[in-house]
Order: C-alpha cells, then structure tokens, then sequence
C-alpha cells in the first residue's frame, strides 16, 4: 500500500463531517485503506467548525445537509478562521442552489456520493494539491454572477453604499477579513456590516445572502450604489 503524501515525510490528512456513523466508518476504511490519514470526524456542524481549523487537515470532506447546519456553512466558517483550508461537500443532493453556494463559500468541489470509490480518492488527491474540482468556466460564472440582482428590489433601497458593497464581496465568496483587507477595515468592522446586512434582507445566513447576490440576470448587470 502506497502512502498518500500532500508533503514531503507525511500522509495526507483528511477529515470527516457526515452525521451517519456507517458513512463516516466507510469513508475511512476507504482513505485509510489507500494511505490517507482520518484525523479526525464528527457528525455535527458545530463540533466540525470548532475543530477543523485545530486540526488543519489538508482536505475536509463535508457532508451538506445535517442535523445541526449544513457543510456549506461548515466550509465558509472554517475557511474565515484559515482560507487555506481545502474542503469538498460530498452530498446525496445535486441542487444547482448549492453547488453556486459551494462555490462562493470557497470549497474545492462538490461531489454526489454515487461516486466510486476510485474516482472519490483521486478527486481528493487533488484537492489536497490545492487544486479545484468545479470547472473553470462555471465557476467563473457563478462568481461573476454576483453582480446580477434586479436593482428594484427594495431590500436594496435600505442598504447603505458601504453595506452594498460589503453584500458584493459576500457574493464573491469572501471571508469577513478579506473583505476587511479589501475595504480597509477592522475584521469586527466587517462582521457588524454584514450582521447589519443580513438584517436588512431578512436572512439568518450568509450563504442565503451570497446566493442572493449570484442569482440568475435579472436586470442591469451591476449592484447599485
């Protein structure tokens, strides 16, 4: 058995979020049987979040939908604490809402779990190496696509210039201290615009703002400021 290595002198790590015990336990007959190393699992998105970043796996498997949140959030959470975090969602569900909402909280792919067990394990060698799994082109698309909301929405109209500008960033798939580094201002600064913003268009999560934010063209191809 070959040891699968993201470095030179160690294996690669993975950890694993799925909130059924025999997908976890299958899962890492699977990684373990080819050399990865499971460093650590769960079956809650809270407990994911307070780990993962510890831990710094090179490649978290997330599933999308649990009992407690869902792997996307886990993604867009982890990857605020240490963007360098590489994570794929691995799902029962091919939901186009969530792939878009993958791809903006930054995770590598998005990857249905009728996959083989060949194809699962080259997809996360690769996703170890930094490398991302959704085509180019969609993800380009998707990412564009933030700018495409109908200016007459009149939760907009509440929106300050620089909440607007915020809610866009969002939409880009920023973390809050990107977006800091991007507007020159405090990390805590930024959280309070974005609390402020999901109030103001009714949401409880910003996954729901940044797909709000990439939804289909709908009128002039710009946020309004």
């Amino acid at each position: 058995m070959s040891q699968e290595t993201s470095q030179p002198g160690g294996p690669v790590t993975v950890f694993l979020l799925d909130d059924h015990e025999l997908v976890r336990r299958g899962l890492r007959d699977l990684l373990e049987g080819e050399g990865f190393e499971v460093i650590g699992e769960t079956g809650s998105a809270v407990e994911a979040v307070r780990h993962i970043p510890a831990l710094a796996p090179d490649v978290t498997i997330l599933d999308a939908r649990l009992a407690d949140g869902n792997g996307i959030e886990v993604c867009r959470d982890v990857r605020s604490v240490d963007p360098s975090l590489q994570c794929v969602i691995l799902t029962s569900y091919d939901d186009d809402d969530a792939v878009r909402g993958a791809i903006l909280a930054g995770a590598a792919g998005y990857i249905l779990k009728e996959i083989v067990g060949s194809d699962l394990l080259d997809k996360v060698r690769r996703t170890a190496r930094g490398e991302s799994l959704f085509d180019e082109e969609v993800k380009a698309r998707v990412v564009a696509g933030f700018t495409a909301v109908q200016p007459e929405d009149p939760r907009l109209i509440g929106l300050t210039v620089q909440e607007k500008r915020v809610l866009a960033l969002i939409g880009a798939g920023m973390t809050n201290r990107e977006i800091g580094v991007e507007l020159f201002l405090a990390e805590k600064t930024i959280k309070n615009y974005v609390s402020s913003v999901l109030a103001k268009l009714g949401f409880q999560r910003r996954t729901q703002a940044a797909v709000y934010i990439s939804g289909p063209p709908k009128g002039p191809s710009s946020v309004p400021s």
